[in-house]
């Protein structure tokens, strides 16, 4: 800890830090929940296709750490999704110490499904942003968050989210309200 931080201001900002996250967490929780309900997916499930999508495969261990989950919850996941047909488990010809998940393409038409399904609407952390869209023209960026979370989890971890922002930009354009992949017409 730093001679500059006293103890109380490290307790004060941990337990602040603590009450905002989970307060903010709690509110993404409902909305991820409500939004992939009708597919029979939980958040995790979700994550993991969403995961596997944007690194066009990746292992149980990118998974984990991109996911923010641990390696035994990615890969029992990850297993209930092989059993539904979602995913495939393989072992690489230069790599047999990891294993690797890729989406089936049942697995990408279900992932597609439920992006063409969001409903802004739902999201209560967009309804709560709204004002402040509406006042700077752009969704909040929180760059001290995101210097914060590349000090913890590092720089690999800020380069996949931005990976899959831009997957995000540059495959589902908006049309009739309607989310759809460039690459493929869905119907």
């Amino acid at each position: 800890m730093s001679h500059n931080s006293s103890i109380q201001e490290a307790i004060l900002y941990s337990h602040k830090m603590a009450q905002l996250s989970k307060a903010l967490w709690k509110t993404i929780e409902k909305d991820w929940q409500q939004w992939i309900k009708p597919f029979n997916l939980n958040i995790n499930e979700h994550h993991i296709l969403w995961i596997a999508y944007h690194l066009k495969g990746a292992s149980v261990s990118e998974i984990s750490k991109f996911g923010v989950m641990h390696v035994s919850t990615a890969f029992n996941f990850s297993k209930k999704l092989e059993e539904r047909g979602l995913l495939t488990f393989s072992k690489r010809e230069n790599d047999k110490r990891n294993t690797y998940i890729e989406l089936t393409s049942s697995g990408e038409d279900l992932l597609i499904e439920t992006m063409k399904s969001y409903n802004p609407e739902n999201n209560s952390l967009l309804k709560g942003t709204e004002p402040l869209k509406q006042l700077y023209g752009k969704f909040p960026e929180f760059l001290d968050l995101l210097a914060l979370i590349r000090e913890v989890y590092g720089s690999d971890y800020l380069e996949i989210l931005e990976r899959s922002m831009k997957n995000i930009e540059d495959e589902f354009d908006e049309e009739d309200e309607i989310v759809r992949t460039t690459s493929q017409s869905l119907e």
